[in-house]
This record gives structure tokens, C-alpha cells and sequence, in this order.
């Protein structure tokens, strides 16, 4: 994601001209609704505006984001809320899932466990840092700390998107290779998962620091101001971390389960030993369709919370001027949506557990009188058969 993206900056800032405040601010302010870089927005800074020669401005008003406004304001209660909803909906469901691979070891309660995890580590790691971010306005943690949090705002991002694929590809084998499945591959993607998290997010700290501003010595920021040399290489990283955050990872998963449903709609037109075609519930099995269901709501859940932002990246890359004029409020919205996935997770998982548990008791209850019934003609026919023996001495 790309912090060039979604401009905060108000009114003031941007008659903030000729100076370093207006693009040091444009730098700061992008940079907690996005999560990779940050860019002014004019492109890389010069070296006029670095060192601010037009002194006139020293004595003007400070840009409405290098105070603390209603936007921080609203930031703070968001992701309050967000981070209280995703850590009790992830706790629970990863108490729960470890409560079940204790009695069974499923690929998929081992997938949703690691993605729980993904989940729970942007709500503890990214969530208070926005929050904290937003309190103070100003970065007030250090270098080290601006570096290390800024690897930890896209790992469990990346982390999240992997594990979906992971389920997807799964998904896949489950279906169209169940003869192929073995336990040892569901281990071996959630290792790559981490892997890849590790390596999309490791740039991050060196990109990102700390840079004090050269009017207002008082005032630190965490940016990635001079990290790139030309305003291209930005872009190109911006476009790079997009395609393996959102763009690979979807399209992985839309060919997954693009050919899961092409084979359960071939086989489904296959006629069965009565001449009958075949149902869904049929071709899969009840158990393996419903975990298919779960799996699909949990990326629809993910295409639908990140899709908005990632139409408004690439609407940045392709026309800069004319995505700077929408509604910062909606911009600030489009990143604050996105992070609503991780409570979106935990929910799917329980609507369905739920349900699967409103099914079992009618049906477990349905078995109880099968097995009355089976014991009662058991021991009527045993007293028959005791009843003729004793007939017959």
C-alpha cells in the first residue's frame, strides 16, 4: 500500500507553499492511513522546500495536521473500537481453534488458527501505534522504534493476505486433488506465508525515519522523506507492495476457487447410478461444502474491506491531481474500512460455527430416537428368541 495515496492534508497545508511544512506535513499525515511510503504532493522534495528559504513563512501558523484536530479525534475512537471488536472476535476463535486441533489436526483450523494470529498482530501491533500516533500527532518514540513499527504496520497485513491464499490453494487440492493431499504441504505454505510476510515487509525499516523539521525544530516525524532518489522508484515500490499485499493474492485465490467451482459444476452435470445429476452437497460431502462456504465469506470479507482503498491507489498513480480533490474525510475512511477486516474474520467464523451447531442438535436428537427404536426391536426380538427356546425344551 502506498502511502502516496491518500493525501490528509486540509486547505491550510496546501497554501503552506514554498516551504518545507507543506511537504513535510504531506509526508507525515499520509503515512498512518497507509502502510508502505510516503510522498509529498508534489512528488520528491527539493532542496528549496527541504530548507525552507522562503523565510516569511517561519512566523505563519502550524498546517492543521501538525496539530491535533477532529481527524485525529476521530482516528483515536475508530480504531479504539476496531482494536476492542478484533481482539475479543480473534481471542476467542483462536481459543477455540486450539481447542480443536488439541482433538483434531485439520489443515484448515491450522490455516484459520495462523490467520487469527495475522489478525490478532495488526490489531495489537498496528491498531494502539495509529492510535498513540494520532494522540501525539508528532513521532515521539525514536528512530529505532519509527523503524521497527514501521516494519510491523504491513507484516501482519501481509501476513493475513498469504494465509488466504494458503486456504485457498488448499481449497483447491481438498476438491479437485484430495488423492494429493498431505499433511505436511498445509505446513509447508504457512511457513512460506511467514516467509513472504518477512521478506514484503522488510524494506519498511529502511525506508522509514525519524526527521525533525527544519522551521519547527521541536517537531519529529517518522516519514520516508529522502529515502528515494527519484520520484519513480517510489511509485514502483508503492505498485510493488499493492501487487503482493492485495492484487497476487487475489488473483490466486479467484483461480482457486474459479476452477473448485468449475469442478463441482462439471460433476454436478454428471448423471449418478439413478440417472439423476448429481447436487453440490452430493459432489462434496456436507462437512468439506461448508468449510468451502466459510472459506469463500472470509475472502469475499477481504476483497470487499480492501478493494475501495486499492481502487483509490491506483486512481492516485494514474491522475494525482484530480484524486487529491475527493473528501480527505473519505480518504481517511477508505483506510479505516480496509482495517475492519480483521474483525470481519473472526465473525464469518462464528456465524458459520453457530450454524453448524443449530444443525448437529436436531440431529443428534434424530440418532438418539434411531437408537431407541434399534434397542427396543433388539430386545423384543431377543425375548422372542429366549421365549421359543423356552417353548421348545
Amino acid at each position: 500500500m502506498s502511502n502516496a495515496i491518500l493525501k490528509t492534508e486540509r486547505d491550510e497545508v496546501l497554501n503552506y507553499s514554498h516551504s518545507y511544512g507543506e511537504n513535510y506535513n504531506n509526508d507525515v499525515n499520509t503515512m498512518p492511513y497507509v502502510l508502505s511510503s510516503s510522498t509529498s504532493k508534489t512528488g520528491v522534495f527539493d532542496n528549496e522546500t527541504w530548507y525552507g528559504t522562503n523565510s516569511s513563512n517561519w512566523n505563519e501558523p502550524l498546517p492543521i495536521d501538525m496539530q491535533f484536530n477532529d481527524g485525529h479525534k476521530l482516528q483515536i475512537v475508530v480504531y479504539s473500537v476496531l482494536m476492542v471488536i478484533s481482539a475479543i472476535g480473534n481471542i476467542t476463535v483462536l481459543a477455540l481453534l486450539i481447542k480443536r486441533r488439541l482433538k483434531s489436526h485439520s489443515r484448515i483450523d491450522m490455516m484459520l488458527t495462523h490467520l487469527a494470529i495475522a489478525d490478532l498482530l495488526v490489531t495489537f501491533l498496528m491498531m494502539p501505534l495509529e492510535i498513540g500516533w494520532a494522540a501525539t500527532v508528532q513521532w515521539r518514540a525514536g528512530d529505532i522504534m519509527c523503524r521497527v513499527m514501521a516494519f510491523f504496520r504491513t507484516f501482519g497485513l501481509h501476513l493475513s493476505s498469504f494465509v488466504l491464499v494458503c486456504i485457498s490453494v488448499d481449497r483447491y487440492y481438498a476438491v479437485l486433488q484430495p488423492l494429493n493431499l498431505s499433511k505436511s504441504r498445509g505446513k509447508i505454505m504457512i511457513l512460506i506465508a511467514w516467509a513472504m510476510a518477512t521478506l514484503c515487509s522488510a524494506p519498511q525499516p529502511f525506508i522509514f525515519h525519524v526527521e525533525i523539521h527544519p522551521n519547527h525544530t521541536w517537531y519529529e516525524q517518522c516519514v520516508t522523506y529522502n529515502t528515494f532518489s527519484n520520484d519513480n522508484y517510489h511509485t514502483v515500490y508503492n505498485i510493488l507492495v499493492m501487487m503482493f499485499m492485495y492484487a497476487l493474492p487475489l488473483l490466486t485465490i479467484i483461480c482457486s476457487y474459479a476452477s473448485i467451482y468449475m469442478e463441482i459444476f462439471r460433476h454436478s452435470r454428471m448423471p449418478n447410478s439413478e440417472g439423476f445429476r448429481r447436487s453440490s452437497i452430493d459432489v462434496l460431502g456436507r462437512a468439506k461444502r461448508r468449510t468451502l462456504k466459510m472459506t469463500i465469506t472470509i475472502v469475499m470479507a477481504f476483497v470487499i474491506c480492501w478493494t475501495p482503498y486499492y481502487v483509490m491507489s491506483v486512481w492516485y498513480w494514474l491522475d494525482q491531481k484530480s484524486a487529491e480533490n475527493v473528501d480527505q474525510r473519505v480518504q481517511k475512511g477508505l483506510f479505516l474500512f480496509a482495517c475492519t477486516n480483521s474483525c470481519m474474520n473472526p465473525i464469518v467464523y462464528g456465524i458459520y460455527n453457530v450454524k453448524l451447531r443449530k444443525k448437529k442438535k436436531p440431529h443428534s436428537r434424530i440418532q438418539m430416537v434411531k437408537l431407541e427404536i434399534i434397542h427396543r426391536r433388539n430386545s423384543c426380538i431377543q425375548s422372542m428368541v429366549n421365549r421359543v427356546v423356552v417353548e421348545s425344551k
